[in-house]
């Protein structure tokens, strides 16, 4: 009975109560046609997709979570640490979705796209969070940065916020899709420069790293008691110092040409749906597969093999990774035909998931800080139960911040773009 006690700890009970608590998401209001002959008109409707949304976005906070060093060593919350490229890939797939969607639908939609669709829906969040950390980390963190260092992250031309980066690189695809989609006329043409923008931006973190590793002496990071002093060297500083901002870019590709061939590949789904369906299933199953095969054999940190940058290896890896990354939003929207799920949990973190998002590097950094410091009352109470209190406070701290967020950002959009009957609150594809 003791060994059964013991086995039955509070991480086995985190363990269940995340996955039970994601497994019930994905029956609590469904929708199902799944053995009929019949398919949903809706599966890409405006609430299913902020649904899908939310879904992603529990995901990443869980995954953030999963990313913290006692539940690695633990092994709790296995399944979300390598999961975050494909909840971002999710992101993607129903920005680019619905950036074509509406540019097929809505007469002039390209009109005043800058300032509605970049400048409102994400630069201005974006800064609103900058303010934010800014404030967090002067008056909570007292870090002791120098002049240049406030410059550049208050600039956002670094990283305060080593989360921000989705963002940055939305707005990067957004601009690109306007020029080309503006001035541009051959749609094929518009598709193959939007490729070509997201590999690039791909070899460009494998030429940047993780890190300045092109400043100092060779290999200069391999010693860790290296005299290290310039704050711009370490990692996650620089725009691109990851392949996290590159690796499921392509997904909004693909939502784009989905939206724009929807009708023919989705007629052409509904003939032996199960069949295609499956097929479609093994290809991404096999991608996945290619997937780990770059990752185990190549690698993204390859700077840690001891022989420089290792340019070469993150392209192999990169490049093995895009089938998959570029299949799983087909493949989940394909599904979506069949089978799909709304409830107000999903609807809720489908509407501030950018915020959450956006908050939930804040929120973990408070909550360790007061778990190592003891001064959280419950943990006093149970507290051989701290990682399963971390993460219950982890979680619930970043939806306060990020509801927080979200109305701060909506109150600072009103007051700069009085005037106006409608206003973004937030990017709607995100």
């Amino acid at each position: 009975m003791k060994e059964f006690l013991k086995y039955l700890n509070y991480w086995s009970i985190l363990r269940t109560a995340a996955y039970y608590f994601f497994f019930m998401l994905l029956f609590w209001g469904s929708s199902s046609k799944l053995g009929k002959k019949e398919f949903h008109d809706d599966y890409a409707s405006l609430d299913t997709m902020k649904s899908l949304r939310g879904f992603a976005a529990m995901g990443v906070i869980l995954h953030h979570i999963s990313q913290e060093e006692i539940f690695q060593t633990r092994k709790v919350l296995t399944p979300f640490v390598n999961a975050g490229a494909f909840f971002v890939a999710i992101f993607f797939f129903c920005s680019g979705y619905g950036l074509l969607k509406s540019l097929n639908t809505k007469e002039n939609y390209l009109k005043g796209f800058i300032k509605n669709r970049i400048v409102k829906a994400i630069v201005v969040p974006f800064y609103i969070n900058v303010l934010l950390y800014a404030l967090y980390q002067y008056f909570l963190v007292k870090v002791k940065w120098g002049t240049t260092q406030w410059i550049c992250n208050l600039s956002g031309l670094t990283m305060m916020n080593a989360y921000a980066w989705f963002p940055i690189v939305l707005a990067i695809l957004y601009l690109f899709f306007f020029l080309f989609f503006r001035f541009i006329k051959n749609r094929p043409v518009c598709f193959l420069l939007m490729a070509a923008v997201i590999v690039g931006l791909g070899i460009a973190f494998c030429y940047n790293g993780h890190f300045a590793w092109w400043h100092g002496e060779k290999n200069w990071w391999m010693d860790w008691n290296h005299p290290n002093t310039i704050w711009w060297r370490e990692q996650k500083v620089l725009w691109f110092n990851g392949e996290w901002w590159v690796n499921s870019a392509v997904a909004f590709l693909v939502g784009m040409l989905f939206a724009n061939f929807e009708k023919a590949i989705v007629g052409w789904f509904k003939k032996l749906y199960a069949l295609k369906f499956h097929i479609l299933l093994a290809l991404t199953f096999l991608a996945y597969q290619l997937s780990e095969y770059g990752q185990s054999h190549f690698g993204y940190w390859t700077e840690y093999a001891g022989m420089g940058p290792g340019i070469k290896n993150k392209m192999y890896t990169f490049f093995c990774q895009l089938p998959v990354m570029a299949l799983l939003g087909l493949l989940i929207i394909i599904f979506m035909m069949k089978y799909h799920v709304s409830n107000p949990v999903t609807r809720f973190f489908g509407k501030f998931s950018l915020d959450t998002y956006l908050m939930n590097l804040m929120a973990l950094e408070i909550t360790r800080f007061f778990m190592e410091k003891k001064k959280l009352m419950f943990t006093k109470v149970v507290p051989k139960n701290q990682p399963l209190v971390f993460a219950i406070t982890a979680f619930v701290l970043t939806i306060a911040l990020g509801i927080g967020e979200y109305y701060l950002t909506y109150g600072v959009k009103k007051l700069l773009f009085r005037g106006k009957k409608k206003d973004a609150k937030q990017p709607a594809s995100v």
